[in-house]
């Protein structure tokens, strides 16, 4: 990958029509919002970046700086939560593409884009699209990557210059003024602000693939800074446009531009340009979808090499040399996770459940590397190193921009825990969404004590478990009234398997304390078994 591969896979990454529309649907407040993200928290989110991925360019990325600083626990839980993010980040994510996408067939199909049964299905075949390119390969996967930057950012020029003329020739369609700019305080709102934050964040994904950059010291900066000026940019600008076309109330927060660009390109007589921008965005989406699998996948891959999690995660494929054992579980998860959210909930509840439980999740490791940042600034080999880009002002700069950003960070993350106005149950709202978040974390903290388990205890746990299931299960099943009248034979059959099975069964136990002596035999069984020496 060279300057203009990472240049566009950063844009396709980063930049998301979804959140002009979310913005805009916020108010002319977004404004004023979307400058104070990029300065608080953009700015020295691509200067840090830059720092650490000049001074450790290895595949891994946040991954692996976090180890650098905290060591082997903390760099595995911010690579872990990493990782795990994507399976929310990409339902919200394919859940916005797909009903952006109903434009290409004209505003005449747009009621697709509230219906459930559309929008599971075809995520679902979006998500296929990138995961099999990805595992074919980066220098095939790279090109979605590439069109997905163009088509990501060509349809947003396209609604700047549908506002311009609107604002020229017809008049805005919102009143905009410096008060009315202003942040707003507002509890219905405020969640709004952590999706402000996350609309910025990205640019660090491609520092987990630093091995197939070239000369990544060189590369990663010049395309950073001038990835990150192209996206502030856009994302204001965008914003402006679609507020000048449409009025706030009016927007829909996932597809809300291709409403602007479809109903504008119409009213002045050029609907092919709707159209056009559709068919673009679709291909920019799924290019957004493919950089994500792309970047995150190197995370547990190297962490399976490193034995944090199971030795698979660490495998290439045998003819294309990628990690497609991390890039199927991803996909396998994220689409789960797309079906479980569409549960007992509207499709704007279930999107914003997904995007809230994603910033959380995406977040929690911006903390470690902020941190990291600031630890690792006094290592002496700081100043050495070809081609190292530090933080301007030595280390009172790096204090700066660290603490700025983890400030940012943190306040993100607790302002997504509040429950947007018009869902229908806040409480039941933030109980999935700390169920899911809490739940996430707990998994890949179970994965790590048992990768880090001797051999014996491993086999002793597993055995003991499945003895206790199974001892539970007999003591249900022989008491069927199918064993228990008419059956003798199969009766004898099963008791006799039972035994062999459940031999805690013949000290007439109880039934609870019989299957925990029985997952105490075994478990004693699969030690001694698992401790004997290979011939």
């Amino acid at each position: 990958m060279g300057f203009w591969d990472v240049l566009l896979f950063n844009i396709a990454t980063v930049l998301g029509p979804r959140w002009i529309a979310a913005a805009a649907h916020n108010g002319t407040s977004s404004i004023s919002l979307w400058f104070l993200a990029a300065i608080l928290f953009f700015v020295p989110t691509a200067l840090i970046i830059t720092e650490l991925s000049t001074r450790f360019p290895s595949e891994g990325g946040l991954y692996i700086w976090s180890k650098e600083a905290f060591g082997d626990f903390h760099g595995f839980v911010a690579g872990w939560s990493y990782w795990t993010y994507t399976v929310f980040y990409f339902p919200g994510l394919l859940t916005a593409s797909v009903a952006m996408s109903v434009y290409i067939g004209g505003p005449k199909y747009s009621w697709l884009a509230g219906n459930p049964q559309y929008l599971l299905w075809a995520s679902l075949a979006l998500l296929a699209v990138p995961v099999v390119l990805n595992i074919v390969g980066l220098n095939i996967g790279k090109w979605l990557q590439n069109a997905g930057g163009v088509g990501t950012y060509v349809p947003l020029v396209m609604l700047v210059a549908i506002g311009a003329y609107f604002g020229f020739h017809r008049g805005s369609a919102t009143q905009f003024s410096w008060k009315s700019s202003l942040p707003v305080w507002n509890l219905d709102t405020l969640n709004f602000w952590s999706s402000i934050a996350f609309a910025f964040s990205g640019l660090e994904l491609v520092c987990a693939m630093s091995e197939e950059v070239h000369e990544p010291r060189k590369t990663f900066p010049k395309a950073i800074y001038t990835s990150a000026l192209l996206i502030a940019g856009i994302y204001i600008l965008g914003t402006v446009a679609l507020l000048v076309i449409l009025p706030a109330a009016g927007v829909d927060v996932r597809n809300g531009v291709f409403q602007a660009v479809s109903s504008g390109s119409a009213a002045m007589g050029i609907a092919w340009f709707g159209v056009v921008a559709a068919l673009l965005v679709t291909a920019g989406n799924a290019g957004g979808v493919g950089s994500t699998v792309a970047g995150i996948a190197r995370v547990p891959f190297v962490a399976g090499i490193d034995r944090y999690l199971p030795a698979s995660f660490g495998k290439l494929h045998p003819r294309w040399k990628t990690p497609y054992v991390a890039i199927l579980v991803q996909a396998v998860i994220s689409a789960a996770i797309l079906i479980f959210s569409q549960i007992d909930a509207t499709v704007m509840e279930a999107y914003q459940l997904v995007v809230d439980a994603a910033i959380i999740l995406y977040f929690l490791p911006f903390l470690y590397m902020y941190a990291a940042v600031i630890k690792l600034a006094y290592r002496p080999d700081r100043q050495s190193g070809e081609h190292v880009v530090l933080i301007p002002g030595g280390k009172p700069g790096v204090w700066i921009m660290g603490l700025m950003a983890f400030i940012i960070t943190l306040g993100s993350m607790i302002l997504a825990m509040i429950p947007p106005g018009g869902v229908a149950s806040k409480s039941i709202f933030e109980l999935k969404l700390i169920g899911v978040t809490v739940g996430a974390l707990a998994i890949g903290l179970v994965l790590y004590v048992w990768q880090k388990m001797p051999r014996r205890l491993q086999a002793a746990i597993a055995f003991g478990s499945m003895a206790l299931v199974v001892c539970a299960l007999w003591h249900v099943v022989l008491k069927a009234p199918y064993f228990t009248f008419g059956h003798p034979s199969a009766s004898r059959l099963f008791r006799t398997v039972a035994v062999i099975t459940c031999p805690a069964n013949l000290l007439k136990l109880p039934p609870v304390w019989s299957a925990f002596a029985n997952a105490l035999f075994w478990g004693i069984v699969a030690s001694l078994a698992a401790g004997k020496p290979k011939r």
